[in-house]
């Protein structure tokens, strides 16, 4: 399936391309923009339609609905054409798909917009699911789960590859409409709806067996079921990016969620209302897909249908368009929106990694390479609060990575290295709001990491890359690092030299500045 190109290069700088997702639910128009190395969505509108209100069981697109969802379309159309973006891509999914009708609204949608919708075959949203989950997270092997208001997709994934995709009519307004529109649904409403979908599921026999490997969903009631779990359970609201939604949770939410009326689910802390009539069905489908696989929780993903449109031509030249390493990627991509010294910041992230290697090679620390790649992004990150202003930089750099968040990483290991930068200056290194996240010794792994940084931007104070290298010798109970520079170190050394005391909390040897033949440099 081939996409459309994007906007063209002309030189101009930032490109721009709006994707529009017709739901069956909801209607959304996202606005991408990128440059040479960096990509970030730049604004989003976000209409409830419904448009697959009572499709299921009249078979077409009702009047009223098919009205809301053409102003709607007016309405994107004019945001489109007012903020000039460069590109549109207009795709409908499982209920305009559908529709009996579905020709007589394309046709109105072009008159009264002028947009061309392109309606997706099953085959195709599901691959753009695929898309948006390989690309925000590490899933090598599994099942990709997209459920939305009229559809179910599931993709069997191995080496990252889509091998097969199965879609259907599952989704959470028809599932609620055929089910459980009722004000407090009863348990036999449930267990027909659950018998229901575990039929369906049958289609697709990798999915039994507990042998089909990982699972990611995507959409808006995995979303909603992912915030609502997180925040019961009391931990820090920065986004759902990655969370872990265990199964005995969604479990324990289904059954609180039973015995609610609409209005009260959509009361829930988590849950929008507007879906509080949706969810109940949701949660039930993405419960038997969990129980139909074997699977012990599913990974979830702020990413969608949209960002699948828009990888798709962003990473045209690969086949398939996948970020080869998408936490590289994903802390490239931070750190190349925010103007910051790119040699310095380098020459941190050498010295840090150098550092550490030679603490763990003498025993000093585990050397678990897990935490030197959370090292390793928190070296690169560390300067992008400086876009906001130098003066608390630091805590800048904190916000920016916990608000924007890090796709491929769990909400611990992003939580872990907002901290880490936030200490790559001064204080003692603390967990404070992320602690609910973190896991026994992360306390430890946070000191450790934030102390090697905070050496590392000191023997770079003076931004020359003066500092060559650093070889480290631990004897007698400290930490002798000697500095092979081809410039004056003073500056190095001094700064060095004042991160003794958290050095010490860390790694509980003393610390130790030389520096081996440094050449003053010539006065200017």
């Amino acid at each position: 399936m081939a996409a459309p190109p994007v906007p063209a290069d002309d030189g101009g700088g930032v490109r721009t391309l709006a994707v529009i997702d017709l739901g069956s639910n909801s209607f959304r128009l996202v606005v991408f923009s990128w440059d040479d190395g960096w990509w970030k969505r730049t604004d989003e509108i976000h209409e409830p339609v419904r448009i697959g209100a009572g499709l299921d069981a009249a078979g077409a697109l009702q009047p009223e609905p098919m009205e809301r969802a053409l102003e709607t379309l007016e309405l994107y159309a004019h945001f489109c054409r007012a903020t000039g973006v460069q590109g549109v891509r207009p795709v409908a999914t499982s209920a305009i798909r559908d529709a009996t009708n579905r020709d007589a609204f394309l046709r109105a949608a072009r008159e009264r917009s002028g947009l061309e919708v392109e309606v997706l075959a099953p085959e195709a949203e599901a691959r753009y699911g695929y898309l948006a989950a390989l690309n925000s997270t590490t899933l090598r092997d599994g099942v990709v789960l997209d459920l939305g208001g009229g559809s179910l997709q599931l993709t069997r994934v191995r080496e990252r590859l889509a091998l097969d995709a199965r879609s259907w009519p599952l989704g959470a307004v028809r599932m609620t409409e055929r089910f459980l529109a009722r004000e407090r649904p009863k348990p036999k409403h449930l267990d027909a709806l659950r018998r229901h979908v575990a039929e369906a599921l049958g289609e697709a026999p990798w999915l039994a067996g507990g042998q089909a490997g990982g699972l990611v969903g995507i959409g808006g009631t995995v979303r909603n079921l992912a915030a609502a779990v997180g925040l019961a359970a009391g931990l820090p609201s920065f986004g759902v990016q990655g969370f872990r939604l265990e199964r005995q949770a969604l479990d324990a939410l289904v059954e609180r969620l039973a015995g609610m009326t609409a209005a009260e689910r959509g009361a829930v802390p988590g849950i929008k209302a507007a879906r509080g009539d949706l969810i109940l069905a949701g949660a039930v489908v993405v419960q038997s897909v969990l129980e139909s696989g074997g699977f012990d929780a599913l990974q979830v993903t702020e990413a969608g249908l949209r960002e699948g449109v828009f990888f798709s031509s962003l990473l045209a030249s690969s086949d398939p368009p996948l970020f080869a390493d998408v936490r590289r990627a994903a802390v490239a991509n931070l750190a190349a929106q925010y103007a910051t010294n790119g040699a310095h910041v380098e020459h941190v992230l050498r010295l840090a990694l150098q550092i550490w290697d030679a603490l763990a090679r003498a025993g000093v620390h585990p050397g678990d390479p897990d935490e030197r790649e959370l090292l390793s992004a928190a070296a690169r990150l560390h300067d992008i609060g400086a876009s906001i202003d130098y003066d608390d930089h630091h805590k800048h750099s904190r916000y920016l990575v916990l608000s924007a968040g890090l796709p491929g990483f769990s909400p611990r290991e992003t939580g872990l290295i907002a901290q880490m930068c936030r200490y790559h200056r001064k204080g003692a290194p603390s967990l404070g709001a992320v602690a609910p996240l973190a896991r026994r010794g992360d306390e430890a792994l946070l000191t450790r990491c934030a102390a090697v940084l905070r050496v590392a931007e000191q023997l770079e104070r003076s931004r020359d890359q003066a500092v060559d290298g650093v070889r480290v010798e631990v004897r007698d109970g400290s930490v002798r690092l000697e500095l092979e520079a081809h410039e004056d170190v003073t500056v190095a050394r001094w700064g060095a030299e004042r991160q003794a005391d958290v050095f010490e909390r860390a790694f509980g040897g003393r610390l130790e500045v030389s520096a081996s033949q440094a050449r003053a440099a010539a006065p200017r």
